[in-house]
């Protein structure tokens, strides 16, 4: 079924909705997956400027959306939100680009930085920080899979190919050395090219 909506940036589903984020918006649009059709409700986040994407946590039943410089946790039960975690402090500012939920843990990507940052949706503290190797010019989208690895889109690849993107699977350093330091480093396991086409 195709669903004609206009400047979609994030898409998450729970149940039979579908939440939809668009650009320069401040409301979370449903549709119901069964019948393909939009529904009467519309969340309006007064305060969210610019949604850049949504996950929903299957957990706590919270979508998270990001926006220019904070991620909004909003209750897929009563449509309650609070501004959950702010992206800009006295040391580091950084626009979100992608978000992904594992397991009440909320992974955040940021494009201008070669950084993963990942949060406990429970109390929004930073768990850590993981540090993404330098060729990395680019950072679109990261997951944390099951076995604790993470899938990274990016552009630039390891064999210095700084135009073209590419697919990584990185993991990070022993459990021993987390506990010490959440400042990660990383290791490539898979390194897979994306080739485009005009």
């Amino acid at each position: 079924m195709l669903y004609v909506v206009d400047g979609v940036n994030g898409v998450a589903v729970l149940d039979n909705i579908m939440y939809v984020v668009c650009g320069l918006s401040s409301t979370i649009r449903l549709y119901n997956t069964d019948t393909h059709s939009p529904l009467d409700v519309v969340i309006n986040v007064k305060g969210m400027k610019d949604p850049r994407d949504i996950v929903v946590c299957r957990d706590d039943r919270q979508l998270y959306v990001a926006d220019s410089f904070c991620i909004w946790r909003v209750s897929v039960s009563d449509h309650t939100y609070v501004k959950g975690l702010s992206t800009e402090s006295t040391t580091d500012r950084f626009v979100v680009t992608a978000l992904s939920v594992t397991s009440r843990r909320l992974l955040v990507t940021s494009w201008q930085s070669r950084r993963l940052r990942q949060y406990s949706t429970t109390d929004r503290q930073l768990l850590r920080v993981v540090e993404l190797p330098q060729y990395m010019s680019e950072v679109y989208h990261g997951v944390e899979t099951t076995r604790g690895t993470f899938v990274v889109g990016h552009w630039g690849t390891s064999q210095d190919k700084w135009l073209q993107w590419a697919v990584s699977e990185l993991f990070s350093l022993s459990k021993a050395a987390r506990e010490c330091d959440n400042q990660l480093s990383c290791f490539i396991l898979n390194d897979i090219r994306l080739t485009t086409t005009v």
